[in-house]
Parts: C-alpha cells; structure tokens; sequence
C-alpha cells in the first residue's frame, strides 16, 4: 500500500475568521463592519441570521485553542477584524482590539501553536463604506496598508506567518456584482472590475508599508481562491488542456498578483469596463511575496478540445459526489493548483490554506457526530497533499476548513464546516469523528 507521507516541519492547521467566528460584535470598542450591516437587510442571510455572538470565540478563546491543543494542531490561521482595531477603519485606535489579538497569540504559541494572521478576511469598517465608498476607492487601499502596517508592527515580534488578504473574489464580485456578500449591490462591470484591482493595489501597499515598519522577519502572503481545473483524465493532451485552463481563468487576480502584469487577452475582452491603473501600481501589485496560499473546495475537470482555446470544461452530471454546499468533491483540483502554481510561479513556497466540506451533519443518540462523509473527503484531500509533495512540489502546510462550525456568510448558521461542532444554543464543543481523525492523522504524520 502507498504511504501518503508528511515533512516533519509540515505545519497541520485549521483555519477561521473573524465575524464568523468571534461575536462580540459591540464590546470592547469595536465599530461596525459592513457584514454587521449586510446582515441585518432582511432577507440577504438565511433565517435572518447574524454573526452578532457567533461562536462566541471573543469570549471562549482559551477553551477554543485547548481544543487545538489536544487536537494536535501546530498552526492556526485566523483573521483580525480591522474594526475591532479602528472603529472608524483609520484614525481613532482601540487598545482593547489589539489587547484581544495579542492574548490569543500568547495563548497560541504557549500552546505550541504557530499563528498565521490574515489581515482582511471581508469585514470592512462600516464607516470607510460609507466615507469612501469601501474598495471602489483607491484611498481605502492606502489605508488597509496603513492598519496592517500598524497591527503587524503590534504583534509580529510573535506572529511571523501573514497573509494580507482572503479571497478577493468574494468581497468584489460576489458584493460589488451579485449582492450576495456585503456590502452589496449589483453595480456596472467596469465599477466591479475597479474594486478589484483596488483590493490588489491594497495588497501591494500592505507588502511595502509591513516591510517597511517591520523589523522582525516575517513571511508575507496573500490568500486566493483561484479556478481550479484538473484534466478529467491524465493524458498529456488533458493535463496540457488543464494547464491552459488555469491560465485563461485566472487572469484578473492570480495572475497579475504574481507576475504584476495584467494580459493583454484580459485587457482586450475587458474593453471600457477594464478598471483604471497605473504601471507604477502594477509594480506595487506584482512585488515577490514570501508564499501563496490557496483555498480549494472543489475544481472544474477539462479535457483537449479542437475548439479556439485547445480545451472545454465537462460538466458534472447530476450523480457526481458532492458537499452540502452543492460543491463537486475532487481531490485533483486540490494536487493541480498547487502542480499549476509550481509550474507558472516557480520558487514561490504554497500553502493550502482552505480545504474542507460542509456535511448534514447529525447527533447520534449519545452525542456523537459520525461524519464519514467529511473523513472521506480530508482523506483523499489529504492524500493529495502527501503526493504533491513527494512530486517535488513546494507545500508547507495544509489548513482545514473549519476549527468549527460557524456563521456561513449569506448561508447563516445552516451549513456547518467545523471538525467540532458548536451548539450555537448553548455554544457547546463536540470534537466530530473527523477532528478526532485530523488528530490521528497529525500524530502519525501521514494519511490514515
């Protein structure tokens, strides 16, 4: 039998964020986010939910990183909420926010557990909405550079893993072109396309004012949710096809992160909507980061094709597996994007910073949650990793989503990604089968 085996300085996370996780969302000083206000338009979350208490992790931190203690995990990825640290987004400071976010980190690493920090995890300041118009302004990419030039200076004398944003997609298009993530609204292609590149520009300025005013060494990096496309079988034609794939959907954000340029294919199929920049933004966008990190829950298989582009998506019929969120399992997805990474940024260190599967799941009558199906799925996720690595290829950590179950964005408390489970009456812990899996598996150091 194969042995899907591990590095022994492989970092074993689980990853959160913040308004999902936290609660508290009116002490200690912090202002309103734009996902405090989204939340409350009828309608917009289902059943009305909110993250106002959430898992009430502001409160339960040192129970919650015990959990990661016995668990076994070496790393924990989690998000600073930007108003916790200024109420009004610049300006005024709330001691009490960084007080929080530094208790948690000594409490993290006094339990063995690295910190990785993502800076931006979509709660925009309620009050840079409102006075700029959030990431359809340039000026708010200057001042996300300005709080994460002051919160890394605050704790990166104990946290030397950051990432300074998560998943631009869902906070531009997804808010700016669907509203169905905050803040919301369905606005002109060429508006959406420009908070995008802000949120790209807001990144290269965060990299330059960090490592400006940092004088600890540090790893910087930013976290994407990319297209993922796998070769529905693996000939040279398909894995070709595949490659091609990744490249031609994945030019707007990874692209230009990485090589700081924007294609001229793009720029063309764009047109008038294409957003407005400047070569020395580009520079500023396309700075060498310290690592990428990807988020993969599922990816589109693609095979050779006669047609213009030389490949076509096959589409997933109605028996193929898939997750409560409706998502396609496919371990594959997860292997190419880290083979595609290696092969169009050569030299740039990856983590899998999200990978995991909302399930239905169900209480046994002893209090038991016998999630099988999420097993399965880090199983042969998990084996992917393994195989990555033992290809050559450049992986330094895998971060499961989720520590918990939590407030799922427009989804409300109604699909649950957690190896514990949250009674969200009570705020009851329940290590799942699969957390007590993930344990075994980090003990053994390879897929069990």
């Amino acid at each position: 039998m194969i042995s899907f085996t591990f590095p022994r300085d492989f970092l074993w996370g689980a990853a959160t964020a913040a308004y999902q996780i936290e609660g508290a969302y009116n002490e200690d000083g912090r202002g309103l986010s734009v996902w405090d206000t989204f939340s409350r338009r009828p309608g917009k979350i289902l059943n009305n939910d909110t993250g106002d208490r959430a898992c009430d992790h502001y409160h339960l931190y040192r129970q919650d990183v015990a959990l990661m203690k016995d668990l076994g995990l070496n790393s924990y990825r989690f998000s600073i909420s930007w108003p916790r640290i200024f109420p009004e987004g610049e300006g005024r400071i709330n001691l009490k926010g960084i007080d929080f976010y530094s208790r948690l980190t000594d409490e993290l690493l006094k339990a063995g557990i690295e910190p990785l920090a993502t800076l931006y995890h979509w709660d925009m300041p309620q009050a840079l909405e409102d006075k700029y118009g959030g990431w359809r302004s340039k000026d708010v990419s200057k001042i996300f550079a300005d709080y994460s030039a002051f919160i890394t200076e605050k704790l990166s004398d104990r946290i030397k893993l950051w990432s300074t944003m998560n998943e631009i997609p869902c906070f531009t298009f997804m808010a700016h072109a669907l509203d169905r993530h905050a803040p919301g609204g369905i606005e002109p292609r060429k508006i959406t396309n420009q908070t995008v590149h802000n949120a790209l520009l807001g990144h290269g300025m965060a990299v330059s004012a960090i490592r400006a005013s940092v004088k600890n060494k540090i790893s910087i990096g930013l976290v994407d949710v990319p297209s993922h496309t796998w070769p529905v079988y693996e000939t040279k034609e398909n894995i070709e096809a595949a490659s091609k794939a990744f490249r031609d959907r994945n030019q707007q954000i990874l692209f230009p992160l990485m090589t700081g340029k924007y294609g001229r294919g793009f720029i063309d199929l764009e047109g008038n909507d294409m957003a407005g920049y400047t070569d020395e933004e580009m520079k500023l966008i396309g700075q060498k980061i310290d690592f990428i990190g990807y988020n993969v829950y599922y990816g589109d298989p693609v095979r050779a094709s006669g047609n213009e582009a030389g490949y076509e998506i096959v589409p997933l019929p109605e028996s193929y597996p898939k997750s409560d969120m409706n998502w396609g399992v496919s371990p594959r997805a997860l292997y190419y994007i880290l083979k595609h990474s290696q092969e169009y940024f050569p030299g740039v260190p990856m983590y899998i910073s999200e990978n995991g599967m909302a399930c239905k799941d169900t209480e046994t009558d002893n209090g038991e949650i016998l999630d099988i199906d999420r097993v399965e799925y880090l199983r042969t996720h998990l084996e992917m990793c393994s195989k990555a690595i033992q290809d050559g290829i450049d992986l330094k950590g895998y971060f499961l989503w989720s520590l918990m179950d939590n407030f799922e964005w427009a989804w409300g408390f109604t699909k649950r990604f957690g190896i514990i489970r949250v009674n969200y009456s009570s705020l009851k812990r329940t290590v799942k089968l699969s957390g007590k899996y993930y344990s075994e598996v980090i003990r053994a150091g390879k897929v069990l």
